[in-house]
């Protein structure tokens, strides 16, 4: 079983599991608004391109103006390895984890591979990253899918039902009258989860198949990409997939945050939106509560 716990006078201490962190801060902040840090180079003002480390300093710039709204935050990788700035990704994961210690990191990176590789990837994730949570694809099966899922504190996050359009070439493909989504689902509650740590990715823009999953998976935690830019609707993600406890939902949002304004203003503009977003997200879940500005 994989520990990434901290040493400290020579003993180790286990971290918060991810689960456990991601619902802490749920509760305390009202809130299932994840940001996603997905920098496009072309879109950041001329005032932060400047710095020598552009995309830390946008990315900083946004934490900092959005980090009492949210539940989590989820750079999407390849925003920073297409450009050669993974170091700068490090060093957002990190000022993250320093700063605002109880806001867990989620990687969108939809690693899986076989074997050694897969080692590899998890290492890449966990260990150069330090997240707090990955996002995995399924289709090569289980045995790409342990090497991240031994990580017993760590978030293993497996795609389920994307919110793409194409998504139903495979996804909503029927064996035996399923489709492939619920089969996913099933295998991965039933079989993969032997340490607590799995969540889904369900599209906010298929509310039925969220309502679907929910149905299956009472107590899982969905990641919900799709609203904002990708237009998915906030009430239906709330009626079709909240649990019970009020929880089990993380609803994402990138572009309609961090790029609201690509003039000076950005950061303020990004709290601005979130504001909204999470007021549409509290009135969805019935709570009347007023948000500081």
């Amino acid at each position: 079983m994989k520990s990434s716990g901290v040493i400290f006078f020579g003993k180790e201490f286990t971290p918060m599991t991810f689960i456990k962190k991601l619902e802490s801060r749920q509760r305390s902040k009202k809130s299932l608004l994840c940001v996603g840090l997905d920098p496009d180079i072309k879109k950041i003002p001329s005032s932060i391109s400047k710095f020598n480390k552009p995309v830390f300093e946008f990315n900083k710039a946004i934490i900092d103006a959005t980090h009492d709204l949210v539940c989590g935050y989820k750079p999407q990788i390849a925003y920073y390895s297409a450009i050669g700035a993974e170091k700068e990704l490090e060093q957002t994961i990190e000022y993250i984890h320093m700063k605002y210690p109880d806001i867990p990191v989620m990687l969108d990176a939809k690693r899986s591979d076989i074997g050694s590789t897969a080692e590899m990837y998890a290492k890449e994730s966990f260990e150069r990253y330090k997240v707090d949570a990955v996002t995995v694809n399924p289709f090569l099966g289980f045995d790409s899918i342990k090497p991240f899922t031994d990580w017993h504190e760590k978030g293993i996050i497996v795609l389920c039902k994307t919110s793409n359009p194409s998504s139903s070439d495979f996804q909503d493909m029927r064996i035996d009258g399923k489709p492939l989504y619920l089969f996913i689902a099933e295998k991965a509650i039933h079989e993969w989860n032997y340490n607590h740590n799995i969540l889904f990715v369900v599209g906010a823009t298929y509310p039925s198949q969220i309502r679907d999953i929910r149905n299956i998976a009472k107590n899982i935690t969905f990641l919900v990409p799709g609203i904002g830019a990708q237009g998915g609707s906030i009430s239906d993600v709330i009626t079709n997939g909240l649990r019970l406890d009020g929880l089990g939902l993380i609803l994402s949002s990138s572009r309609g945050i961090i790029h609201a304004s690509i003039s000076d203003d950005f950061a303020d503009r990004a709290r601005q939106v979130a504001l909204k977003t999470l007021s549409e997200i509290r009135t969805a879940q019935g709570l009347n509560d007023i948000i500081g500005e």
